[in-house]
């Protein structure tokens, strides 16, 4: 049953995690318990799936239906769902849509095409936004990538998108340069139509969140959704010395989750639910590998350091 297309993202947003077999096929009873972990989480507003920190680039389209299936019926009922939208291809990510709609999430998360490393138009960000738009009514979450990458939105165009293509209600906000998140936060939750900053800059989110975000989406909040909604709640209502206090339990898991190489972020935090004993495994589909034994280390100092593992306890990680 398709959910209330008036959803507004906003508020804390965790990204979960996929969790694999070892035959790196969806672990469903893995992934139903995370789900309900996550979903547990006093004062997140939703739920994303099928995007990095699900490692969507490795997951086929029926795979891709599954995961919204279960998590649906998992968690449907009580946090809206937030579906990625990752295709190189409009057509594709139209179909995606469709499905995504007919399967009931809230609102899409739309990746932009990798072709755009290459050289973009305003022009070709309209016409695959707005091929998305026809395929659904969903509130669109535009992720905002880093200008250096070639996928970020130059801000003129990011206003014409906005302009243009009324579903587009929120930013995911990865821009990586304080001067232009800033801008973000403050001219695009001033428009006539608002559309919301949900900042993604989890390795600075206390920084982030000063300055004015109507919300946070991150794959971060797979392991600390807790900590996250109560430093957004911190934040909210001025409280910057409590805010404070949970960024300086915070920072050391951001420390080691985005580390070098980035792409690692997510394997990083499977590693960690497993030394909490929240996931039964760790393991990632290829390209990416397992970490090795002396980052699992530091990832365990680092939730010792945060107060989420006792020094003497913790799984070893497999």
């Amino acid at each position: 049953m398709p959910r209330n297309k008036a959803y507004l993202p906003h508020g804390v947003i965790p990204a979960v995690l996929l969790p694999f077999d070892t035959n790196l096929e969806i672990d469903e009873a893995a992934f139903r318990k995370h789900l309900r972990d996550v979903a547990a989480t006093e004062g997140i507003s939703a739920i994303t799936i099928n995007a990095h920190s699900t490692e969507v680039a490795s997951c086929t389209f029926e795979e891709q239906r599954r995961v919204l299936d279960i998590s649906q019926t998992e968690i449907g009922d009580r946090l809206p769902l937030i579906n990625g939208v990752w295709a190189d291809g409009s057509l594709e990510a139209s179909r995606i849509a469709r499905m995504a709609a007919q399967a009931g999430a809230s609102a899409l998360l739309v990746f932009p095409p990798a072709p755009f490393t290459l050289g973009q138009t305003p022009a070709m960000v309209l016409a695959h936004f707005k091929r998305i738009a026809d395929a659904t009514d969903l509130p669109l979450i535009a992720f905002q990538y880093p200008l250096s990458t070639g996928q970020g939105y130059p801000k003129d165009t990011l206003l014409q998108l906005c302009a243009e293509v009324p579903t587009v209600r929120a930013i995911k906000d990865w821009i990586g340069n304080v001067p232009h998140h800033e801008w973000h936060v403050r001219t695009l939750q001033s428009l006539p139509r608002p559309v919301n900053v949900l900042t993604t800059h989890s390795a600075w989110l206390y920084s982030s969140l000063v300055l004015g975000c109507n919300g946070l989406l991150s794959g971060s909040g797979s392991v600390i959704a807790d900590m996250q909604s109560a430093l957004f709640r911190a934040v909210q209502r001025n409280d910057l010395a409590a805010a404070r206090r949970l960024n300086d339990r915070i920072e050391p898991l951001m420390r080691v989750f985005y580390a070098d190489p980035f792409v690692d972020m997510h394997n990083r935090m499977k590693e960690a639910l497993v030394l909490l004993g929240r996931l039964p495994r760790a393991h990632v589909r290829p390209p990416l590998v397992k970490i090795e034994s002396a980052e699992i280390g530091r990832i365990r100092n680092a939730l010792i350091e945060a107060g989420l593992l006792d020094a003497k306890a913790g799984r070893h990680a497999a």
